[in-house]
């Protein structure tokens, strides 16, 4: 239990020196754009004496040093800065659009998680025979097959039995509506996890089938099918659920592009409008804010990890 405690602490101690090694490569980064804050807000007619005003009201002109002494200290305000004429707030921009975001990387992490377990068995239960080939053969397809080609793909498919476009129904309101709208775009996110985590339940699961626990089991008149349920699946799970944690990063940022392709109001879409309107404030918040998600969840997936793998507790 020591041993335990004191992994998971180190993981809780490293959050916030990874979250601040974030801020500063994503705020000094976004600081060499060549993108002037001041004409994208005031717009291009804007004299130099107004943007010169603004720049001195938004501390533009300050060191790149106290820039980001005041960017951080809205961080911990949360305040990520204001966008636009009207000085929309970045916060609240990020609030509307994470949730979508968040939405469709969990149903496509679902989605890829169930067919891979289904598939990574039956090959495991049918190695080297035509099922195990044929899984084989699909793992790898889908593997090869980009998000993106496969969006359209589905677009087309599909055109006219799922919705492609349109407003994104409320998931309490109307779950079902929202359902058949998140579908094709959690399926095109998911089916190259699904390829990539089949490989991996199929291995774990052939490495624990011939362990000798398995064979006395059997031996001893167990059903295969209850050996196999009870005691093979959840040992061989422990591996792929730490792939799974380097995964949901992958998700998460096909999700953005994702969302593009059908139009859902998440990250993806804060992150195209705000480069095509010239919204530097808002691509650093909706980016800084991707990339703190990214670390916080891989953190409790790999502390999960470590709870579950009793291995883990004796090193």
């Amino acid at each position: 239990m020591n041993n335990l405690l004191r992994l998971i602490g180190n993981r809780i101690l490293w959050l916030p020196v990874m979250i601040l090694g974030v801020t500063i490569l994503v705020f000094f980064i976004m600081s060499l754009s060549p993108i002037d804050p001041a004409y994208s807000v005031l717009g291009e007619n804007a004299t130099v004496e107004q943007a010169q005003a603004y720049r001195e009201q938004m501390g533009l002109n300050d060191p790149i040093i106290v820039q980001y002494g005041n960017f951080l200290l809205g961080l911990f305000q949360g305040d990520l800065g204001t966008y636009g004429a009207s000085r929309m707030s970045v916060t609240d921009r990020v609030l509307e659009a994470l949730p979508v975001t968040l939405q469709l990387t969990f149903m496509g992490l679902i989605f890829g998680v169930i067919v891979a377990v289904i598939l990574g068995v039956v090959s495991a239960l049918y190695r080297d025979r035509w099922p195990d080939q044929v899984i084989r053969i699909l793992s790898i397809a889908c593997i090869a097959t980009p998000s993106f080609w496969l969006a359209v793909l589905l677009i087309l498919a599909f055109q006219g039995v799922l919705p492609a476009s349109g407003k994104l129904p409320d998931l309490f309101v109307d779950p079902s509506g929202w359902f058949m709208r998140m579908l094709l775009p959690a399926i095109s996110l998911g089916v190259p996890v699904a390829g990539q985590l089949t490989r991996v339940v199929r291995t774990s699961m052939v490495e624990e089938l011939d362990k000798d626990y398995v064979r006395t089991a059997l031996g001893a008149g167990i059903p295969k099918s209850v050996v196999v349920a009870r005691n093979v699946l959840r040992n061989a799970l422990i591996t792929p659920v730490t792939v799974l944690g380097l995964r949901i990063g992958y998700l998460i940022g096909g999700a953005v592009i994702i969302e593009v392709i059908f139009n859902l109001p998440g990250m993806g879409m804060a992150i195209v409008s705000g480069i095509q309107s010239n919204y530097l404030y808002l691509v650093q918040g909706v980016v800084l804010t991707v990339a703190i998600a990214f670390i916080i969840i891989n953190i409790i997936v790999d502390m999960l990890y470590i709870l579950i793998d009793p291995r883990i507790r004796t090193v």
